[in-house]
């Protein structure tokens, strides 16, 4: 289906809907959550709830690799920036501290009580606090929303100072959000608040792209129309600037099992972000 001829974009963007058995994934994410955060906690590998900002959520957990990290992954969870915390998605850090890597995993003020752009701005100053915990490269990861947010750090008019962008080495947005307009036409938008002109500040793909970043886009072949669309935008966007950019249609993934490939340290999705 073409962008043109939708009429019901809420639908378009309706994930659950489409996925069998869709209401036992947030389940079953806690519940693996919940025992890798015991495992690491005993093995004294994680330091949790570290502030980087005033707001009760303006916390990220640190899970740490066995020696010295050899850098810093980050990982943004989506929920269309209106849901879920970073309690939900612990142990998808396995893959990354397989191979070395500590991994940042923050929370940030939902929708209503924040607007996108604050969020991005919230995300900004997480990935900062972070990486002065940890030295070396700095990869960045996210689901959805979380893929949006990684992919605006990429851009001019990134949140990010200019010594953390110096280390940061690589992006994989995973089913992202670049172009943020078609969602002002969703049910969801009563909570978003987007307008025309924040949506066009805040959409990597209206916006260009900083020299010399490596990003690739992930999404999973099964996803709704809307999101593969989405997802190849940045590809098409992007090519002519001074960047590495690519997109990848994980076959027969949907998009709440397209992230499991990070709980993996031999699966392509980890070996793309990290480069091993």
């Amino acid at each position: 289906m073409s962008a043109n001829s939708i009429t019901d974009w809420s639908d378009a963007y309706s994930n659950g809907a489409y996925i069998p058995d869709a209401s036992a994934f947030p389940g079953k994410w806690q519940v693996m959550a919940s025992a890798f955060r015991d495992d690491l906690r005993a093995a004294n590998r994680l330091r949790e709830d570290i502030s980087y900002g005033p707001h009760v959520r303006n916390r990220f957990d640190l899970f740490l690799p066995e020696g010295t990290p050899k850098g810093l992954v980050v990982f943004v969870h989506g929920g269309y920036w209106m849901s879920f915390d970073k309690s939900a998605w612990s142990h998808l850090a396995q893959g990354s501290l397989a191979h070395g890597y500590a991994l940042a995993m923050p929370s940030y003020v939902l929708c209503p009580e924040a607007r996108i752009s604050d969020i991005t701005r919230q995300v900004g100053a997480a990935i900062t606090a972070a990486a002065s915990e940890v030295a070396g490269p700095i990869h960045l990861t996210g689901h959805s929303a979380g893929g949006h947010l990684v992919s605006r750090m990429n851009t001019s008019s990134s949140p990010l100072r200019a010594d953390v962008l110096a280390r940061l080495k690589k992006t994989v947005s995973i089913s992202g959000l670049h172009d943020l307009r078609p969602l002002m036409k969703t049910k969801m938008n009563e909570t978003q608040r987007l307008d025309l002109a924040e949506a066009r500040a805040e959409s990597a793909a209206l916006l260009e792209p900083l020299d010399g970043i490596d990003i690739t886009c992930w999404v999973g072949s099964a996803e709704r129309p809307e999101f593969r669309r989405q997802n190849a935008l940045l590809e098409n966007l992007w090519s002519g600037f001074d960047v590495s950019v690519s997109s990848v249609e994980d076959p027969g993934t949907h998009h709440f099992d397209v992230i499991d490939g990070l709980a993996d340290p031999d699966h392509r999705l980890v070996r793309t972000l990290l480069g091993v």
